[in-house]
């Protein structure tokens, strides 16, 4: 993977973090790094199924890949904000 690759994964995933941050309701008890750790996962994780499922490269936008990152970025930030919340 070239350097233009790793920026362009963490950018991605610094937008799909915080829109997944954004649909769960609630204030969440973690940080930004965390945020931006789960959305790199998340579009990860969602690309691969996106692709798999055979919706990964539509013509245009691809909509049903990033709805796949934004609920996996969801399902990671509630999980891991439960995760902090037991600790305390």
């Amino acid at each position: 993977m070239e350097i233009a690759g790793i920026v362009s994964a963490i950018v991605i995933g610094i937008v799909i973090g915080v829109l997944g941050r954004l649909v769960v309701p609630g204030r969440q008890r973690i940080g930004i790094l965390w945020t931006i750790a789960v959305g790199i996962v998340a579009a990860l994780i969602g690309s691969a199924l996106a692709h798999a499922f055979d919706v990964g490269d539509t013509n245009g936008v691809d909509w049903i890949e990033w709805l796949i990152q934004i609920g996996l970025a969801a399902l990671g930030v509630a999980a891991l904000d439960r995760s902090k919340a037991g600790r305390r």
